[in-house]
């Protein structure tokens, strides 16, 4: 099964971080999404509360 996009349309990236502030995904995850496998999907979005506070330390 598909990983389904974290993308809640709300682009704006941090300009310290590199992520989105609102998917938590970097620029270039973000264009690369649909050409990852499965398994790199899951990867960022497990890797969400660990983005999260790497957002808001900044």
């Amino acid at each position: 099964m598909s990983v389904k996009s974290p993308c809640i349309e709300l682009c704006k990236f941090d300009g310290k971080s590199g992520l989105c502030t609102g998917c938590l995904r970097t620029l270039k995850e973000a264009r690369e999404w649909k050409k990852m496998t499965d398994h790199r999907r899951h990867q960022i979005v497990n890797d969400r509360s660990h983005r999260e506070k790497k957002l808001t330390r900044l």
